[in-house]
């Protein structure tokens, strides 16, 4: 990570023979951690204009590899550096270039999670020059000097523009390009679902296995607010989305890092217009998502069933979570019976 940050310094010197390097760290959830010295340092003092660095984390929830169980988003919203996160592999070639733009625009490093179920994969997918056409925030007000690495820049000049400029310019670029999207959208929405990452495929597995189509689901006031950038939040495109439901449920891997910071980003909007926000608990209070291990598509089928409307659909849901719940149980008595 040294190394890179040294990359982002070639053009503060006389001699340089190019218009920037660009520069990628790789590691997993350990290598994270015992990286941090360097992250901190190298993200205060920025990337070049025209190079950019990004830092891929291999995490792992379920411990497969590992000798714990890995969340790195953690770690990077510490060091400050925004997060990406990919829900395929198409994803990781869009995000990883949008990336290098988003660490460009703001002189921060930027975080991309990588996961088994996302890397351990072979796709087709699109690799045209046209998917990735980014812009620069209208009317974002930059400080003397831009955002980028500059010589002589002393600590506390570097958290002022970290904090003041940087991470609102990473959430103004996300906010221009669309890295949060709508990705259901329904007519009547009454539950909005927030999720990121592989928990957006475990949603949309998990309405499939109800035997509820997207459109059905819209129909019955579902709507699907994808997150790319899960730190920092973007509140805006939130705001919007939430405005008119009845219930905010957000699914996520792991300890919530979405979840606290809508709810911070919805709580001073009027009562009659702040949904019910749910997540790792429920309306009362009560354990809802794990933040064990790696939630099932079954648990996220769970969660949504009990808060769609009555009706002839429910007779589907009814009969899926009948057959996980008779398996889960076989699966219980066999283990039982083999000790």
């Amino acid at each position: 990570a040294t190394a890179v940050w040294g990359s982002q310094q070639a053009n503060l010197f006389p001699g340089a023979k190019f218009d920037g390097v660009y520069g990628m760290w790789y590691g997993k959830a350990p290598g994270v951690d015992r990286t941090g010295d360097a992250f901190k340092h190298a993200n205060f003092a920025g990337t070049w204009p025209k190079g950019g660095v990004l830092a891929v984390a291999g995490d792992d929830h379920t411990c497969k590899s590992s000798t714990l169980p890995s969340q790195s988003e953690y770690a990077f919203q510490d060091f400050e550096m925004p997060v990406l996160s990919p829900a395929d592999v198409q994803e990781v070639l869009d995000y990883g270039l949008l990336g290098y733009a988003l660490s460009r625009h703001s002189g921060l490093w930027v975080g991309l999670i990588a996961l088994a179920d996302t890397m351990d994969s072979g796709v087709t997918i699109d690799v045209s020059l046209d998917r990735h056409r980014f812009v620069a925030p209208p009317g974002f007000a930059m400080p003397a000097g831009g955002l980028g690495i500059r010589v002589k820049d002393q600590p506390l000049d570097k958290e002022r523009r970290l904090r003041d400029f940087k991470i609102p310019a990473a959430q103004a670029f996300a906010r221009a390009n669309g890295v949060d999207r709508v990705a259901l959208a329904s007519h009547r929405p009454r539950l909005g679902v927030v999720c990121q990452g592989q928990a957006y495929k475990d949603v949309i597995e998990a309405l499939s296995a109800m035997g509820l189509g997207l459109a059905e689901a819209a129909d019955l006031g579902v709507s699907i607010y994808k997150v790319g950038m899960p730190w920092p939040l973007e509140p805006t495109g939130l705001k919007a989305f939430a405005a008119g439901l009845e219930t905010l449920m957000v699914i996520e891997h792991k300890r919530p890092l979405i979840e606290t910071q809508a709810r911070a980003a919805l709580y001073d909007l009027p009562a009659h217009a702040r949904p019910r926000i749910v997540g790792k608990t429920d309306e009362q209070g009560h354990p809802l998502l794990s933040e064990l291990g790696s939630l099932s598509v079954a648990e996220v089928a769970l969660a949504i069933a009990d808060r769609l409307p009555p009706g002839p659909h429910m007779e589907r849901v009814h009969d899926y979570l009948s057959r996980v719940s008779a398996a889960s149980m076989a699966a219980v008595t066999l283990a039982a019976e083999q000790q």
